[in-house]
């Protein structure tokens, strides 16, 4: 009987188990937003503590613990000591790896807090003592022929150290530009041995202080050719400074091309120097111009190449081939080592013309470089607009117009034999 159950069993069908499908909500479930980003409520009172905190011990150890004197120190006791008890604080309630993440994001935003509010210092320190120079319209339409260092305010400019500025900035950028991007260029594409000694000279250069440039010049153009100080040596000088910043600035950018646009070019036949021409700079435009606008700014802060080359005057002088030529670095230089009240409002005054200045080239320049490699200007936009439709009118026209084909000639009997 028990074999005989086995065997029915054995034969009788499987029916397999009824799958169980959860119930699902009618309608769409609401989901719970998830913040990425942003400041918690706690991490607002974990940072507020530790600040307290590091204030506290920091004025403990200055005043009464330790023989600890100095502002700077002070400061810089107090960001080490607020760090630490930040980190003390956020262990308590995260893990190890939200902690080293939380630590890494407040030693970064504090560091560029710090670094904003001395800029905001310098600026606002700079032109509260110039202030007094600035409001005199004088100060931009007169030079320093006749003024001593004891007249007031309401005589005498910085008109002939703007010129002098602008004359020896446009000699530098004409020296230094066509000979930059055509090192990036040959940087970029030509690779080699020689291509790598070359950014190993630029990378050299950039390091290089700029005292150095003004060295070489004053022995080679002054003491050897015998030029003399003069606005055309600043300008070398200024070019010498800026010719590392502008090749390595183009070099980068034109990295950014993509590599399928030149290929692209090269496979329908265009010619390395054509695809270089057409392709590769109209594509970096804006990043080039970047790198133009950036050496510009850097060449016409600088103070120590013109302080050798250039020479000091208080006149106007619009030949940079003969005579001393004042600039605004150097005009501020030799002001603000004055006693007199007066001539140090004039170098503050003159400073802050030079801020402004250098604000406007780097405005200039995120303005060009916010576009991304290839990204046209409104008015490339509606260029290439224009042209697509005089190709599509010509496109139309040719397949409207019918091909009006020569008849054959017909040969002759002697041409075509018995």
């Amino acid at each position: 009987m028990t074999v005989l159950r086995q065997v029915e069993t054995a034969t009788q069908p499987t029916v397999p188990e009824a799958t169980v499908v959860p119930q699902r909500p009618t309608g769409p479930s609401a989901q719970r937003r998830r913040r990425i980003g942003g400041v918690r409520r706690t991490d607002l009172f974990a940072i507020a503590g530790a600040i307290a905190a590091g204030s506290a011990t920091t004025g403990v150890l200055w005043t009464q613990l330790g023989p600890f004197t100095g502002l700077l120190g002070y400061v810089v006791v107090t960001w080490l000591v607020t760090v630490l008890c930040y980190a003390v604080l956020v262990s308590l309630d995260e893990s190890r790896a939200a902690m080293r993440d939380r630590i890494s994001a407040f030693v970064v935003h504090s560091l560029a807090a710090v670094l904003i509010a001395v800029l905001v210092f310098v600026i606002f320190y700079t032109f509260s003592r110039g202030w007094r120079a600035m409001v005199h319209l004088n100060f931009y339409t007169q030079d320093l022929r006749t003024t001593l260092a004891t007249d007031p305010l309401t005589k005498g400019g910085v008109l002939h150290a703007v010129i002098g500025t602008l004359i020896e900035l446009g000699i530098a950028l004409g020296i230094a530009v066509p000979l930059g991007l055509i090192a990036a260029i040959y940087l970029h594409e030509v690779p080699g041995r020689f291509s790598r000694f070359v950014r190993t000279v630029v990378e050299a250069m950039t390091a290089l202080p700029d005292i150095i440039a003004g060295l070489f010049i004053y022995a080679t153009l002054i003491l050897i050719f015998h030029l003399g100080p003069s606005g055309f040596a600043a300008a070398v000088a200024l070019a010498v400074t800026i010719l590392p910043i502008i090749i390595r600035t183009a070099d980068v950018v034109l990295r950014l091309v993509p590599g399928s646009l030149k290929e692209a070019s090269l496979a329908l036949g265009a010619s390395r120097w054509r695809t270089t021409w057409h392709v590769l700079l109209p594509t970096a435009r804006s990043g080039l111009a970047t790198a133009v606008i950036l050496g510009a700014a850097r060449a016409i802060g600088e103070t120590a190449p013109v302080l050798l080359t250039a020479g000091v005057t208080g006149y106007r002088n619009l030949d940079p081939m003969h005579g001393s030529m004042m600039s605004l670095p150097l005009l501020a230089f030799t002001q603000v080592q004055s006693p007199e009240k007066n001539e140090i409002a004039r170098g503050f005054g003159t400073a802050s013309v030079l801020l402004i200045l250098v604000l406007l080239l780097f405005i200039v320049a995120r303005v060009i470089g916010g576009r991304g490699p290839g990204e046209l200007t409104a008015r490339g936009r509606r260029a290439r607009a224009a042209a697509s439709r005089r190709d599509q009118r010509r496109m139309a026209q040719r397949h409207t117009t019918p091909a009006v084909f020569a008849p054959l000639p017909v040969p002759s009997q002697e041409e075509t034999g018995p």
